[in-house]
């Protein structure tokens, strides 16, 4: 996403508030963040395109990722309103798409709505409307910037 901004990010969460695993589950098109294995936090997402396909495996395949990453760094000047980079892709990612002739694209994120799209809120569930990213309403992602440091570790299940 490039860095054009849509206003300040919010001051981190109290430590106790702050989640140390994320899980998304395509098939549910629910993300979840837990401290010590406790739900503290749920959200509805939009995924990929392509996200029922299965996992992302080459750049423009509108899939999303599935597998274990990291929230490896943050834009607070993002096209959409904020994001967190997921590290897609791992070493395995790019060595299969490399095998079978791909790049393996990159550049997913857990991101709001595009900078501009805010008004419309929890409609954007209605679809999967992302090129492999996992997409939230402007308040949730002000809440996940929050609660979610970086090197947070995220599970990405079908």
């Amino acid at each position: 996403m490039a860095r054009i901004g849509s206003g300040s990010p919010p001051p981190d969460a109290p430590l106790a508030q702050q989640a140390d695993l994320i899980r998304v589950y395509k098939f549910e098109r629910r993300m979840v963040l837990l401290k010590r294995d406790v739900p503290i936090s749920t959200y509805r997402v939009s995924l990929g395109q392509a996200a029922h396909a299965g996992p992302k495996q080459r750049e423009g395949d509108e899939k999303t990722p599935e597998g274990r990453y990291e929230i490896d760094w943050r834009n607070p000047k993002s096209m959409a309103h904020l994001s967190l980079h997921i590290s897609y892709p791992s070493p395995d990612d790019q060595r299969n798409a490399e095998t079978n002739g791909f790049p393996p694209g990159g550049n997913i994120m857990i991101h709001g709505l595009p900078n501009g799209w805010g008004m419309f809120g929890q409609a954007h569930r209605l679809w999967d409307w992302t090129d492999g990213c996992i997409a939230v309403t402007n308040a949730e992602m002000r809440d996940i910037w929050a609660r979610v440091p970086d090197h947070t570790p995220i599970d990405i299940m079908p």
